[in-house]
């Protein structure tokens, strides 16, 4: 049976939401243990005590962003508003062509990118385990006879491509209003798609 991870000191939280909100600033890439404590009002030491090593600091930033991120998705869900994939994807493009999401959604492309070429270490399995969080927030979007179907699985996949091709072209750009033309534009043929046009 497998043990249930510790739960983690005050000490140890507070220091991980500081250490937090200095890798949405400063990244990931070239996280540094002494700059990082200074900036934090901790030490290099006690950062190794709490979290056992670098990487077990850097595990613990990237579930901190991936948990920031699944929250802020999550607040698509509108019961008020029209169920559904189009009008999800419109919700979860909005929210993150918000300039206010940069800050997170680059440090989410910057931990992507590093889980595809160092698959091993901290960074193991992060780009799969997003994907996977967003095709389960997608699909709970999609009415019951749709997300259980292969045409369902088909049609979240395409519009996380979208929503990711398009994020990460934002990311690069700027070109906030292009961007969102073309999801438009993907949108208008995805709700033609649900209707059977």
């Amino acid at each position: 049976m497998p043990q249930e991870a510790p739960t983690p000191s005050a000490r140890q939280t507070e220091l991980l939401e500081a250490a937090y909100r200095y890798a949405l600033t400063h990244g990931l890439a070239d996280l540094s243990l002494r700059p990082l404590a200074e900036a934090i009002g901790s030490s290099p030491r006690v950062l190794l005590f709490l979290f056992e090593s670098k990487d077990g600091l850097l595990r613990a930033l990237l579930a901190r962003a991936r948990a920031d991120e699944l929250a802020l998705l999550e607040r698509a869900r509108q019961p008020e508003r029209p169920a559904g994939l189009a009008p999800a994807v419109e919700r979860i493009w909005t929210w993150l062509a918000a300039k206010e999401h940069r800050p997170l959604l680059r440090l989410w492309a910057e931990a992507y990118t590093r889980s595809l070429v160092q698959p091993d270490g901290a960074w193991a399995g992060f780009a799969r385990a997003t994907v996977e969080d967003w095709l389960g927030v997608l699909a709970g979007f999609q009415p019951p006879s749709e997300r259980d179907s292969e045409d369902g699985a088909i049609r979240r996949t395409l519009a996380l491509a979208v929503l990711r091709g398009a994020l990460l072209d934002l990311l690069a750009t700027d070109d906030e209003k292009r961007l969102t033309e073309a999801v438009e534009h993907q949108l208008a043929l995805l709700h033609a798609g649900s209707t059977g046009g």
